[in-house]
C-alpha cells in the first residue's frame, strides 16, 4: 500500500504456479533485490530497476519446472499492480515520454503514455526463439503484464538489431528510461492531474 506521501507500493501474488512479492518505490535509485529463479529474466528486471531508478524487491517462486511463462508473466502482473498502485491518482506526473535506445548493434524505441488505459503495441522481432535457456517469445509476454496492470499504454519497437540479448536488453532499458521520465514529477503542475478529463484512472 501506499505509505504517507511517498510512491511506494508493496504488493503479493500467489496462484497454483507462482508466489510472488513485489515491492516498488518510485522515487528511488535504482537498487533492486531480484530473485525469479530464471537467470536471465532478473538480469532484464536489473536493468529495468536500474534505469528507470524504481526501487525493486522481487522475490518469485514459480514452477520453473515446467517452463518460465507463470513465472515471467505473473511477474510483470506483480509489477504492473505494484506501479499503478504507487501512482495512486498519478497527479502532478509528466504523463509521456519517448526514447530511442541504442546497445551495440541494435536500436529500439519506446513510447508510453502513464494514462490508466492498458494498451500494448508490439514490433520487435527475434531471429531465435531462444537466449541462453530463455525464450524470447516472454519479453512480449511481461511488458503486456505490465502494460496490462500498470495501466500504461506503451509502444515498443525494434527498429534494427541482431543479437537477441540486445535486443531483449534495448526493449527494457528503452521502456525503463521511458517510464523514469514519464512517472517524474512535473514542476510545473506538481498537484495536477495531466488530462482535461481530471483523471487518469482510465
Amino acid at each position: 500500500m501506499n505509505m504517507s506521501n511517498q510512491r511506494i507500493a508493496k504488493v503479493s501474488r500467489s496462484t497454483k504456479e507462482t508466489s510472488i512479492e513485489a515491492e516498488v518505490f518510485l522515487d528511488g535509485t535504482g537498487r533492486f533485490d531480484i530473485s525469479t529463479g530464471v537467470g536471465f529474466f532478473d538480469h532484464m528486471l536489473e536493468q529495468l530497476s536500474r534505469h528507470s531508478l524504481i526501487d525493486m524487491n522481487i522475490t518469485t517462486k514459480g514452477d520453473t519446472h515446467i517452463d518460465d511463462h507463470h513465472t515471467v508473466e505473473d511477474t510483470g502482473i506483480a509489477i504492473g499492480k505494484a506501479i499503478a498502485e504507487a501512482l495512486g491518482e498519478r497527479r502532478g506526473i509528466v504523463r509521456y515520454a519517448s526514447i530511442d535506445l541504442a546497445m551495440d548493434e541494435t536500436l529500439t524505441s519506446a513510447a508510453l503514455d502513464v494514462s490508466g488505459r492498458p494498451f500494448l503495441v508490439w514490433n520487435v522481432a527475434f531471429n531465435a526463439p531462444k537466449i541462453g535457456t530463455f525464450d524470447t517469445e516472454l519479453v512480449r509476454e511481461f511488458f503486456q503484464a505490465l502494460a496490462q496492470n500498470a495501466g500504461i499504454t506503451l509502444h515498443v519497437n525494434m527498429r534494427y538489431g541482431i543479437n537477441n540479448h540486445h535486443i531483449a536488453e534495448t526493449c527494457f532499458k528503452a521502456v525503463a528510461r521511458a517510464l523514469r521520465m514519464a512517472i517524474e514529477t512535473d514542476p510545473r503542475q506538481k498537484d495536477a492531474i495531466p488530462s482535461t478529463k481530471g483523471t487518469l484512472k482510465g
